[in-house]
Formats: C-alpha cells, structure tokens, sequence
C-alpha cells in the first residue's frame, strides 16, 4: 500500500496544552482527602477512589495504563486524546469544531483506550511508525482487520460484531477529530476516512427503533429456573442463614489467627484427652475432613484403611488451643482418637440435624440439607443469595446497575396507603444516563421482592448499615452455579425440576419482565407471582418519583401492551372473516364492528369477504379498537364505553377511565367477548367446579345452588363458544 510522508512534528516528551495538569481537577472528578491524584505525565491513570463511581465500573477499568502503548509519542497522544474527552470544557479542547461537548464517562474512555491501543498495536505491526503515514486505504485495511474472525491458517471463519466495528471505526475517526490537538504526531489534515461518515454507519450498526434486540428467556427455562428460585428462598431461605451464621461462628473458632491459640512443641496428649472426653460425653461425632484434604493425605502416603484418615485434627488442635497439628504427634494421639472415633464415629461439620422441610413437589418431607462440610455449606449460601437475587430482578425489572447499588437497609418502612393494601419500597440508585455519583430513586415492588432483599441481608456477613447488598457481581457466572446446583443430586432431592439449557441474564429478565406485564394476564410469571398484582406495584412506583427508572420499564410495557392489542384484534379480525365468530355479550357489537371493516353489516350474507390493499390498510383501520382492548383471565373486555362496564357499576366508580378486571364478569358485562382461546379456561373451571358439586353434602343446600349456578354459567359460556365458532362456517356451507 502507498502512504503518505510524514510530517515531522517537534517533540521533547511533554504536551503543549496538557503539561503538569491535574487529571481529576480538569475532568472535574472529585477524590478524598489525602489520595493520590494523577497527573498528566504519568504513564497510568489511578482513578479508583474517584467519589461517586458506580460499583458496577470494574476495579480494571478504573486503572488507564498508557505503558501498552510502546511508542513514546503515540504515547502522548493517548493520553491527549483521553483527557480531553474527559475535560470537553478545557480551552484547547472546546474550540474543536468535532470534539465532544460533553464528557465521556471513565467507561467509555477506557474503551477508546484500549482500542487506540489496539489500533498503535496492528500500526507498528504493517510498519507504520508516524500517524501521518495513514491514509483511507490503512483504514479500511484496518476495518477489514477489526471485522473478520480468522482462523489459525488465516482463512475467514465469521464477523465481529457491529460494537467491535464500531469501535475500531471510532478510534480512527478521533485521530480525525482532534488532530489539531495533539503535540507529538498528527493524521494528514486531508484525511476524511469513509467519507467522513459516523462510526455506527461505518459498522452497520442496526438501527435500534425497530425492534428490541434483546430476547425474553424462554418459558421452558423460565418457569423452572424461578419456580426453583422462590421455592429456595421460601423454603431453604431460613436455614441458610442460621448456617451462614454457623459458618461465621465457626471460622472465628476454626482459624489459626482466632485469640488464644499458642504453638507447642511436643504431644499435647492432657488437652486433646480433655477434648475428645468432651466429645464423647455429648455425643457429638468428630469433625471430618473434606474430600479434597483425604485425597491429599492418600497421596502423602496414608492408608485408606486408617480409621482417622477423615478426621479434621487441624480443627481439633485449635478446638483444644493450639495453632497447627503436626504428624509426628499422631503416634501419641492415636489411641485417643481412635476410642472417640469408635465413640461418636466422624461427620460432617455443619447442617448435621437439619430441620424438616416439605419437597418442592409435595411428594415427602425431608431435611432441608444433608450435613456438608464447609465449602459445601458456603456454596449452598451462595446458590440460596442467587436465588434471591433471580426473584428480585425477575420481578422488579431492575437492572444490573441498579442491583448493584443497592445497600444494607434499602428496605424502606411499610406504608399502608389503604388498609388492607401494604406497599413495599427499596432505595437504589439509577447510574445509566446519569451525572457521576448517580440518582437516588425508589422502586415500588411486590412482598417477594421485599422478602428477597430480607432475606440477602439476613445473609449478608457485613450487617453494617449502608454496607452494599451485592456489591460487584458477574450473574453470568452466578446464574451457571445456580442452574448447576438445582440440576444436580442436591436439587433432585428436593424435587426441583430441572432447568434446560438457555441463555439467561439480567437483560433478559427485565424484557421478560416487560412482555409479560404487558400480556397479562397470561405467561408463567403471572401464574407464578400474580403478575397484575406486580403491574399495579410497578405503576405506584411512576407517581413515587415520575421519569424514575420505573418510569422507563412502563414505557416499554406500554408500546409492548400496544403491540400486543393491535396483534390480537388483527387475529380476531382474521377469525371473523374465516367464519370464527366471537361469544359473549359483547359479540353482536364487536362483529358489527368487524363487519363494517370488511364493508358488509351482515356477515352471514357476505359471498365472499372484502380484502383490504395490505395488512397495513386493516392495522390503520383496527388500530382505534385495539387501543381499548383489556385481557381479562377468561375474555377480552372491549373498553368502549365506561358507562357500560359492569365492573365499575358494580365499584361505584363509573367514571373510571380502566375497566376493573379483577371485579369482571364476562358472562355478563355488555363489553366482554368470549374466543376459541377462552374455551380451555371456561372449561377447566366447569370440570372443577363439578367435582366441588359432587363432593358436597346434602346438608349444603346453599353452597349446592351457587355452585350449581356457576357450573350452568361455566357450560354455557363453553357451549357459547363451540356454536359462534361453527355456525357461520355451517351456514356458508
């Protein structure tokens, strides 16, 4: 390839506009008292007590290391480069007609670093050793570089993903942008890469405002994977804080550092006689080595015939005050312990009588643990903290951020608005899209979710007010363990349904979050945690502080709530002009409505039916009627008229502006419809009810009657069904 000569630019190793400058105090990023504060000139950039960082941000990508950067002056330019995204406002900076005019987050700079990095890296490789010898062909050439993945021979086996491409295009269009900045080396002032085009064009990166990219998890993993999740925390949550606390309590007592241990020389024969006494007269089995620690002693030459092969006495020696046990004691100490093993016999150390508890499949009652040893036990901790962790962001939406920044006593009081009505609140903080140090704002949320952030606290080993919840975390790792544990001999004895293979984490909890409150009633989170109960905390959540990050998850309920609507008349539509009627009382106005779409007021004398141009023509048209359509258990409840709606006559609120589903009574109410998707529902509930008839006595005569009353309106309702959807079918016939 041609390049460019180079321009020779004076240097004497320091900046022209950036020498000596405090980092922080021109980024405007405040440090405590007494930290060090880096300065321009050094090679690395500490910025890990910055005030107001979210604990999301990595400790690694609070750290700028230039040194990767092996050119002294590409060098320069970096750190030029990422002070002044840092610092927009500075004097030299704010005068580039391309720079940024407002500050990048340390996030974002560190991403830039690191591929200016990458980019002085794959330069110095195709023998460039000036930035002026970069041309339009180097970059695409880079582009190229950046875009396939390629394989040991160097043959093309796919693509990077449009982020990366966008990244590797950025870092070139910076060089561009603020040339006139740098100090040591310059790209050719005549340099217009691709056009001058933006960094997501030059990626193809999607658009974004057609369709969420992010998938809700899959139903055949989602109702197993939190079915398990609040049956841990229901179930297991309890126990596993008193073993948190027995692990504690433990590891003060089981430490070589605890107090009063002292180093012996010789057998300490009289205080592990008093010891093992101790342990046969209460009957308690001595503690046991972990598998790993045995394995360890096979291998140092011991017989696995040795009766006290499996006994902890590293353990004993500091129960009877001492620091360490030393083998060559074992030829005292042998007659002892093998009397008390013979005694009490040797076990694990916790959970040893765990109490009983009831199998997620009702089958037996079982203890909740078998005895574990101490890894096992804190596994077991853990797996029970990620089970509150799923039902938390399963059902609130909140993001990983925001998770993160929770605290120890984020549960604010209870308030009871109404009584009867509790609302529970958290405090968290909203990081995305917010000023440095984030916004305090408080989530609206159901009782499991405030039963979760409980029941984390409870485990917790840092009960400190103000101490964070979680603190950083990786859910991707954290969500492996969990779906490992629940999938092995452990969650089998608890009769866990296994979780299959899927891809989980927080973005896809919180969209499926979304679909599922804009669905309801409907999906497995509804039928779990009674999903229109989780929409009406959700909504409290909106008056509490409006445009908070709740604000946001019913944005996109809403617009999936207006999807959903306008897809369901557009099937109802395509039933009707297929013969598939409606049932109900409000099926003679919702087909008149059907019928004057397809231009004819009596379907049962149409020939054939009208088709519109396009789907799009029918959308425009039905989209007036979508926009008051409500799903209600066993109907759809068409919201035309208030003054109609059977649920808010019988509140006493007929000027509500949402119909009550919960008060519904579709059977009656002159805007309710009955579908072919309604009829299992009607029927299962006909079944049911006829079973409660049959196992009556005769002396409920009253309870008979209502029953029998509803079973009549259950069979009507089905057979309702069955005749709208053949009739006109029949007829055409």
């Amino acid at each position: 390839m041609t390049t460019a000569p180079a321009t020779a630019v004076a240097f004497d190793g320091r900046s022209a506009v950036f020498a000596g400058v405090d980092v922080c105090r021109e980024a405007g990023l405040a440090l405590p008292q007494g930290t060090g504060r880096p300065v321009f000139e050094d090679d690395v950039w500490d910025f890990t007590d910055v005030v107001g960082l979210p604990v999301q941000l990595a400790l690694c990508t609070r750290r700028f290391d230039f040194t990767e950067i092996a050119d002294e002056r590409w060098r320069l330019v970096g750190k030029e480069l990422v002070l002044a995204m840092l610092a927009p406002r500075h004097p030299a900076v704010a005068p580039l007609p391309r720079a940024h005019r407002t500050a990048l987050h340390l996030r974002s700079c560190a991403g830039r670093l690191d591929e200016l990095t990458r980019f002085c890296r794959w330069l110095s490789m195709n023998g460039l050793s000036s930035l002026a010898q970069i041309d339009t062909r180097i970059c695409d050439a880079y582009m190229a570089h950046r875009r396939y993945v390629l394989d040991e021979h160097g043959k093309v086996v796919g693509e990077h993903s449009p982020g990366t491409r966008r990244r590797a295009a950025q870092v070139v269009v910076d060089l561009v942008n603020y040339r006139e900045l740098f100090t040591a080396d310059r790209v050719p002032a005549d340099l217009r890469p691709w056009g001058g085009a933006t960094a997501s064009a030059i990626a193809e990166m999607p658009c974004g405002r057609t369709e969420n990219k992010t998938q809700p998890v899959d139903d055949v993993v989602m109702q197993p994977m939190l079915a398990a999740a609040l049956f841990l925390m229901s179930s297991l949550g309890p126990h596993a804080v008193e073993l948190a606390r027995q692990i504690r309590e433990t590891d003060k007592l089981s430490t070589r550092k605890a107090p009063g241990l002292r180093a012996v020389h010789v057998a300490p024969v009289p205080e592990f006689t008093e010891l093992l006494n101790e342990y046969t007269d209460t009957c308690t089995p001595l503690p046991m080595l972990a598998d790993h620690h045995v394995a360890d002693r096979l291998a140092n030459g011991w017989s696995a015939d040795d009766p006290v092969l499996a006994v902890a006495t590293g353990v004993l020696a500091r129960q009877a005050g001492i620091t360490q046990f030393e083998v060559r004691w074992m030829h005292y100490l042998r007659g002892p312990l093998e009397d008390a093993i013979a005694s009490v016999g040797v076990k694990e150390v916790f959970a040893r009588d765990g109490a009983e508890i009831t199998m997620a499949d009702a089958s037996s009652v079982l203890p909740w643990t078998v005895p574990l040893h101490r890894l096992q036990a804190v596994a077991l901790v853990g797996i029970v903290r990620t089970a509150a962790m799923i039902v938390l962001a399963a059902a609130s939406g909140m993001r990983a951020s925001e998770l993160m920044e929770l605290r120890i006593g984020c549960r604010l009081p209870l308030e009871e608005p109404v009584p009867g009505l509790t609302r529970y609140r958290l405090a968290s903080k909203v990081v995305k899209g917010q000023p440095l140090g984030g916004t305090d704002d408080e989530w609206v949320v159901i009782e499991p979710v405030y039963r979760a952030v409980e029941l984390v606290e409870d485990l917790h080993d840092d009960r400190q007010e103000g101490a964070l919840l979680f603190g950083p975390f990786a859910f991707s790792v954290r969500y492996k363990w969990f779906r490992n544990w629940i999938n092995s001999p452990a969650g089998h004895r608890l009769g866990l349904a296994p979780i299959p293979d899927g891809q989980v984490n927080l973005r896809r909890l919180r969209r499926t979050l979304a679909l599922e409150m804009a669905y309801r009633p409907g999906g497995v989170l509804a039928s779990k945690l009674h999903l229109k109960h989780i929409a009406v905390a959700t909504t409290e959540g909106y008056a509490s502080r409006p445009g908070g990050a709740q604000a946001e998850l019913l944005a996109e309920v809403n617009k999936h709530e207006s999807d959903r609507n306008l897809n369901l008349v557009m099937e109802e539509f395509r039933n009707y002009q297929q013969g598939i009627l409606p049932a109900g009382p409000g099926a003679r106005s919702l087909t008149e409505f059907f019928a004057s779409i397809d231009e004819k007021l009596d379907p049962t004398e149409a020939t054939a039916p009208k088709t519109q141009r396009s789907d799009r023509d029918v959308l425009n048209l039905l989209t007036k009627r979508a926009k008051v359509l409500h799903l209600g258990p066993a109907n759809y409840c068409w919201f035309t008229d208030p003054s109609r709606a059977l649920c808010l006559k019988l509140a006493g609120t007929p000027t509500a502006d949402r119909p009550l589903i919960g008060m519904c009574d579709s059977a009656r109410c002159p805007q309710a419809t009955h579908h072919p998707c309604h009829r299992p529902a009607w029927a299962e509930h006909a079944d049911k009810t006829k079973i409660f008839i049959g196992q009556l006595g005769t002396t409920r005569k009253p309870e008979r009657t209502r029953l029998q009353a509803d079973f009549d309106r259950a069979l009507r309702v089905v057979a309702e069904i069955d005749a709208a959807s053949t009739s006109m079918s029949e007829e055409s016939a």
